[in-house]
């Protein structure tokens, strides 16, 4: 069974992965079809492809600076192909067509005595969506999310007078998942987090004493405003 061209959907999380995932490569729903149907052309019985992009950050309050930072991007795509029992796997920090042809040409070296066909790949209904699509990251400013850790801990020192250090984190992420299956699954994921942690020593006569508490959400820095 040859790949039938992708059709539009009125999900807006596959929209916004085509838009982060497929887009800025030059990508479409096309060459996913043409990359799916290469690989089931050598006689595998099952392929996917598994694309995605992270965005993340990280603050650190330390005696009331700023210790630590960080922020990273990673994106990819993965490619996989079933034969009956064996699997094969290939990866690609780059996202693009060549990309997908060298992994495609890779997974389908294992095809054997399998099942060859692709079904007709299209996205599934639309889903009730558990939270925001938006990315959390740059909900707050630089300085405010400073603010933010520097009222923890402020909150912190105010519980006990015994209390003689604070360590407040904030940390977020953004990440988006888009996968297009040779069994007619075409689905995206976008999955937001934030947390925060603090961290306490006490002491007392000589003796110190630690404790840690943190939390968060699939949401966005205001959860904790």
């Amino acid at each position: 069974m040859s790949a039938m061209p992708l059709a539009a959907s009125g999900d807006d999380s596959l929209a916004l992965a085509e838009a982060l995932l497929l887009a800025p490569y030059g990508l479409g729903l096309e060459q996913l079809d043409r990359t799916l149907a290469a690989i089931h052309s050598h006689r595998v019985d099952y392929a996917d492809l598994y694309f995605q992009y992270s965005r993340a950050e990280s603050w650190t309050l330390e005696e009331g600076q700023v210790k630590s930072g960080s922020f990273h991007i990673d994106q990819g795509v993965g490619v996989r192909a079933v034969a009956g029992e064996r699997t094969a796997f290939a990866y690609s920090d780059d996202i693009s067509a060549a990309a997908l042809a060298s992994a495609a040409m890779a997974t389908r070296a294992i095809a054997g005595q399998g099942q060859s066909g692709v079904a007709a790949v299209s996205p599934r209904p639309r889903k009730r969506m558990l939270y925001p699509l938006a990315n959390p990251l740059p909900v707050l400013a630089d300085a405010d999310k400073v603010a933010l850790l520097e009222r923890l801990e402020k909150l912190a020192r105010a519980r006990d007078p015994r209390i003689t250090q604070v360590i407040a984190s904030l940390a977020a992420e953004h990440e988006v998942i888009l996968v297009a299956a040779s069994d007619g699954r075409l689905v995206a994921d976008v999955r937001p987090l934030v947390r925060v942690s603090v961290q306490v020593i006490a002491e007392q006569n000589g003796r110190r004493e630690q404790g840690h508490a943190g939390g968060g959400g699939r949401g966005d820095y205001r959860y904790f405003t």
